[in-house]
């Protein structure tokens, strides 16, 4: 760890008696005027040649300006008329203080920077970091990351609100497309089963939630939910155009549609599998990508070829509750089979009655 501050810088502390100052008619505005009179850069005058012109600067003589006990002599003009001995007003204590003094923005700031030690993750160094930070430092002064730490911490605030955001998307699209609130929440339902197997595999491989492990959970969103739509879109035309039960209409979606969902889930599965393993250049940045993608397929088609279907039926119950009539789409359909069952049947007349 290295800082830009360095406390190696003597220097001489005013501390102005304000009581006793008063008495004797000396403000702290004359007293700081006085030193910056005397150690400034103050301009009084210009002197105008005819061919130049030369700015007059107030200050001490340099012998006095390097003899820190020259302060105590120092005078100031009081409000009264006479002059003030500096060390009558105020106190002079030798210390030392910083070589320079930093600024962001316009606050003075200390730059503290770190390495990571061989197989420690930048989040981990960060959170140490910030609870060293709350330990030791006191409530007035704040704390912000800067370079890497700062990039690190705005991506992932970012990757975050980009998961949360595609999961309402693909929410309310499949609400316009199903017209049920109910129906996507059964095709969601395989995502937290998807990133709990995701976050698994990279903790059994001891590899670090990156970037590219966050972009491989976001992929799952796609390739888990096409699992729950060959079956839910299924079993919705069934139970709407057949007349099935729930039950009946999810069984049969899950015989037939098993074939694609495997077919589909495998292709995926040996796509992400180099990936991985991690061959070629650069494979270890890429390997987390891989290891979320395969994990959370794997466990996520072994757990939800049961669980969606149970939800199906449970979510599908919950809807007839809440709505009785059904949906929209239902009643047309419904009336549609009404139309057609009531209907007059044509029969054939025999030839010879219609003679």
């Amino acid at each position: 760890m290295t800082s830009d501050l360095q406390i190696r810088n003597p220097q001489v502390q005013v501390q102005i008696d304000r009581n006793r100052a008063a008495a004797l008619g000396v403000s702290a505005r004359q007293i700081e005027e006085a030193l910056y009179n005397a150690y400034g850069s103050r301009q009084v005058s210009t002197i105008y040649t005819p061919n130049d012109q030369f700015w007059v600067i107030m200050e001490l003589m340099p012998e006095y300006q390097r003899d820190p006990s020259a302060l105590a002599i120092l005078s100031v003009r009081s409000s009264n008329g006479p002059l003030v001995p500096l060390g009558a007003v105020a106190q002079l204590s030798s210390d030392v203080g910083p070589l320079s003094v930093n600024h962001s923005g316009q606050i003075p700031s200390v730059t503290i920077s770190f390495n990571l030690r061989p197989g420690v993750s930048l989040g981990e160094g960060t959170a140490a970091v910030e609870k060293a930070a709350r330990e030791v430092l006191p409530s007035t002064i704040s704390t912000n990351f800067f370079g890497t730490a700062q990039v690190f911490q705005s991506s992932q605030q970012g990757l975050l609100a980009l998961l949360v955001l595609a999961v309402l998307v693909i929410y309310l699209v499949l609400g316009i497309l199903y017209e049920s609130f109910i129906h996507p929440l059964t095709i969601l339902s395989g995502l937290p089963f998807a990133g709990f197997g995701a976050l698994l595999t990279l903790f059994l491989f001891r590899t670090e939630l990156s970037i590219y492990a966050f972009v491989g959970v976001i992929m799952l969103i796609g390739l888990v939910k096409k699992n729950a739509i060959m079956m839910i879109d299924f079993a919705l035309v069934a139970e709407r155009t057949e007349g099935k039960s729930p039950r009946e209409a999810i069984l049969e979606a899950c015989s037939i549609r098993f074939r694609p969902i495997m077919m589909t889930t495998m292709a995926a599965l040996m796509g992400t599998l180099p990936i991985a393993v991690g061959f070629g250049s650069g494979a270890e940045a890429r390997r987390p990508l891989g290891l979320a993608v395969v994990g959370g397929l794997a466990f996520s088609q072994i757990v939800t070829l049961y669980i969606t279907p149970v939800i199906y039926t449970y979510l599908d119950a919950l809807q007839k509750r809440l709505h009785p009539r059904g949906t929209r789409l239902e009643r047309a359909l419904e009336a549609t089979r009404s139309v057609a069952d009531g209907a007059p049947r044509l029969e054939p007349v025999p030839a010879e009655r219609a003679g």
